[in-house]
């Protein structure tokens, strides 16, 4: 009888991929986490207990059959194990390195719940694909039969990428618009490097672009070519462009030289990464070296400038925010990598106004708060402590207060795109149809600032949404 590879969890104890120390991973941009070795990618994935209900796999955006490539793993079957998972995932080696698993596939694992610590399977998936690319495993897109229908999409990040392989496997012919030099939207230059690494997301774009998805880069909508002329082009078009109007802050002195959007800072940081010339980051406005840096903001993108600011160099790197580390929006994982890495945290604190000296900041006017009473949402709304005021020096304050939408009915003179009251597209949940003939929107632009995995889920539900309607209406945009 066949010796059992899986229900480990009791014998072999949740091992991560070693972690680079942080006195040397602060120096440079690349990933912090090593690759597992075979062997210990098999151990890892054999701790995993077969649920019959597994609970991994529901809180996956995705679905990803998380239980099934684990086994496959742990057999050894890993070209088997990458099949499984790319059936549901576009980009399995993107969401292995990116998703918080800590709160969605991990976070629920059921021999976590027990007391023995969640399987690695963010790890595990990484592995997988990273090992599929090496062997060739992972071939551009070679649909069996082309069609001649073609789709449109605005914008190249994670939706629109997963959008268009999903129609491409189909045969219908594919362009993406995008107002970049580059495809991968936000994964390419909004997260950095030391998260994921950039060849990661170029050749995704390069497989892409082999299998027939014509990109369209350099391309304002509304200006370099009109949402009309989008639409007379193509039998559908599908809106994927995210949401990046960053929101702002107010206060005295917020207008001094010197107080930045976390945007603009990342995407100068990654555009260096990539060799391009960026005067921004050359003249010093977007460049940390040598600076007392104060980030105002706790998500995910606060995370990002707070690390990416030591990695530049900075004299010090202090993150304001207005509630306490229990209560934080972002990664706790991320928080403790970026405390490992010397970043300073300043819990329960917000900004008032700014300080300058002629028309430059020179510090950040914070008041101490309190959490008192929950609010509408169940959290405790943060209040102002009186007569606790002090200023934190500042040479750059970078602002990640979260991202909205753009007015795209302005912005691309159609009135009758609708939108929600918070600016997003009304579209059908699952499909993505507006109430425009023949237009869909998926990811951010619908959900709000969400996670690289809603946005990928709403892409391939909205192509198979689309591909439906192909098959059984004909032509949409005549309609």
């Amino acid at each position: 009888m066949a010796k059992q590879p899986m229900l480990k969890f009791v014998k072999i104890e949740r091992e991560t991929p070693e972690k680079r120390d942080a006195t040397v991973r602060r120096e440079d941009f690349d990933e912090i986490y090593a690759e597992y070795a075979d062997a210990k990618a098999k151990e890892q994935s054999a701790r995993c207990s077969q649920c019959g209900v597994p609970y991994c796999q529901s809180h996956c955006p995705l679905h990803n059959n998380i239980p099934d490539w684990l086994r496959l793993t742990a057999e050894g079957r890993l070209r088997e194990a990458y099949e499984v998972s790319q059936a549901t995932n576009t980009f399995p080696e993107i969401c292995g390195r990116i998703c918080p698993q800590d709160r969605l596939c991990e976070g629920n694992c059921v021999i976590e719940q027990s007391g023995h610590g969640t399987v690695t399977i963010g790890a595990v998936e990484k592995y997988i694909t990273d090992t599929a690319w090496e062997e060739g495993w992972v071939q551009p897109i070679a649909p069996s039969q082309e069609r001649t229908e073609s789709v449109g999409i605005i914008g190249a990040g994670p939706g629109g990428l997963a959008a268009a392989d999903v129609l491409r496997r189909a045969g219908v012919q594919v362009t993406i618009y995008d107002r970049y030099d580059r495809a991968g939207g936000l994964l390419t230059y909004g997260i950095p490097g030391f998260k994921l690494e950039k060849p990661v997301v170029m050749r995704r774009n390069e497989q892409l672009e082999k299998g027939g998805v014509h990109f369209v880069l350099n391309c304002n909508v509304g200006e370099d070519l009109s949402f009309e002329e989008i639409r007379a082009q193509h039998e559908a078009v599908i809106i994927a462009t995210g949401v990046y109007k960053s929101r702002d802050l107010g206060g005295p002195g917020s207008g001094s030289d010197g107080i930045v959007r976390a945007i603009d800072y990342l995407t100068a940081s990654n555009r260096k990464s990539f060799g391009d010339a960026v005067p921004e980051f050359d003249s010093g406005e977007l460049d940390a070296t040598g600076k007392r840096v104060v980030v105002i903001g706790g998500g995910d993108t606060a995370m990002d400038c707070v690390r990416t600011a030591i990695r530049q160099g900075a004299e010090s790197v202090k993150c304001l925010y207005r509630r306490d580390r229990a209560n934080m929006p972002g990664s706790q994982r991320e928080v403790q990598n970026a405390e490992e890495e010397g970043v300073i945290f300043e819990w329960l604190t917000a900004p008032k106004g700014f300080t300058s000296e002629g028309d430059t900041v020179t510090g950040v006017m914070v008041q101490k708060m309190r959490l008192g009473l929950p609010d509408a949402t169940g959290r405790q709304a943060p209040e102002v402590i009186e007569g606790a005021d002090y200023v934190e020096d500042a040479d750059l304050v970078i602002k990640a207060l979260g991202f909205e939408p753009e007015d795209l009915p302005t912005l691309w003179g159609q009135p009758d795109l609708q939108v929600t009251r918070w600016g997003t597209v009304k579209a059908e949940f699952t499909t993505g149809e507006t109430a425009m003939p023949g237009v869909y929107a998926v990811g951010d632009i619908v959900r709000g600032a969400s996670l690289v995995v809603w946005a990928i889920r709403d892409g391939r539900d909205c192509a198979e949404a689309v591909l439906n309607r192909l098959n059984g209406a004909g032509a949409v945009a005549a309609e």
